[in-house]
């Protein structure tokens, strides 16, 4: 994929809805509708174009349709500008779910991490009842639902990065509850059959918002940057979300689990150090890095799905120049630095 200079968020809507040629084949593989739950997050919107193009790319009619409360203004009307029906519904209403259109595929994109603390019943409601809710209105359906790498908790930067096998060690309430959510779905689809596939992720990344743009804000405005979580990877998040497409090929009882993130194990003060150099900026930091991070090995991802298209030079490149000009951001931290597993 070309890393020319994205200048306007409709490039960059553009940019992250772009059809890979592994989306396109899946979907003249994959037949039907395509129901998006909790499509209004940060990822959901440009997933639900995606999906949108590469079933017209694939000459495979099909709806394409997203669920979410809806709670900001001019979301429902801007993906049906892109041919995504737009459904309003509070998911941990049963009978509001139950009268949902029917789809052979589901992509899960609910749940609850910042602001968990404090609100630790709801998190644990969004997190691990709501699957259950889901499972059994779309029985009859294949499900790829977005999980998480936090639950394995952190472990040693020269370890490579945990894998799919790796046992769960969920550190705070908010990884235990998406360990939840998973033994949820993976329990619907031992009993009722539901082909499942559950995508671990861990930081998609792109310019308004990601890991990668928390570091370069805070090279850009001079503030000292908190080594302590001393590692990461990350991932462009039109990678991230193709790869999470295919997996409807990937489904199964009991449910596919595949790591998604990228292959590199980036140094936060080796990242730094890049946008300082690209910004002209004097670098602070704070803290030393621990011998453990967050980190998760993705090779079985790109095996199946192939290769991220933007590696982390260039998507560090896109987002310093993205922050230099000003361009606009969702103005949610990752708070990736988080050690205590308190959001």
């Amino acid at each position: 994929m070309s890393t020319t200079t994205i200048e306007t968020v409709a490039q960059l809507e553009e940019r992250l809805s772009e059809p890979t040629a592994g989306v396109v084949e899946t979907l003249r593989h994959v037949p039907g509708d395509i129901l998006v739950l909790g499509v209004a997050g940060k990822m959901g919107p440009t997933l639900a174009r995606l999906a949108r193009r590469a079933a017209d790319a694939a000459g495979s009619p099909r709806r394409v349709i997203g669920v979410s409360r809806f709670s900001a203004p001019g979301q429902m009307e801007e993906l049906t500008a892109h041919g995504v029906e737009a459904v309003r519904c509070d998911l941990l209403d049963e009978e509001a779910v139950a009268k949902l259109p029917d789809a052979p595929n589901v992509i899960y994109m609910a749940g609850m991490k910042f602001g968990a603390t404090g609100n630790e019943s709801l998190t644990w409601a969004m997190n691990s009842y709501l699957p259950a809710i889901v499972c059994r209105r779309y029985r009859r359906s294949r499900i790829v639902a977005f999980s998480t790498g936090n639950h394995y908790g952190l472990v040693p930067v020269t370890s490579g990065g945990s894998r799919e096998v790796d046992l769960p060690n969920p550190v705070g309430e908010y990884a235990m509850s998406c360990l939840g959510r998973e033994r949820i779905f993976e329990h619907f689809s031992r009993t009722l059959n539901i082909p499942v596939a559950l995508i671990r992720l861990n930081y998609a990344c792109e310019l308004r918002y990601g890991v990668l743009v928390d570091i370069a804000q805070q090279v850009w405005s001079n503030k000292p940057v908190d080594t302590t979580m001393g590692y990461l990877n990350t991932i462009w998040q039109g990678d991230a979300n193709a790869m999470a497409l295919q997996a409807f090929a990937r489904t199964a009882t009991p449910p596919f689990v595949v790591n998604v993130t990228g292959p590199e194990r980036l140094s936060v003060r080796g990242v730094a150090g890049q946008f300082g150099r690209i910004l002209d900026k004097r670098l602070k930091f704070t803290g030393a890095e621990a011998q453990t991070a967050l980190l998760s090995n993705a090779s079985r991802a790109f095996q199946m799905f192939g290769p991220p298209r933007v590696n982390a030079s260039q998507l560090i490149e896109m987002v310093a120049d993205w922050v230099q000009r000003g361009g606009a951001t969702l103005n949610k931290p990752t708070h990736f630095e988080t050690r205590d597993g308190k959001f």
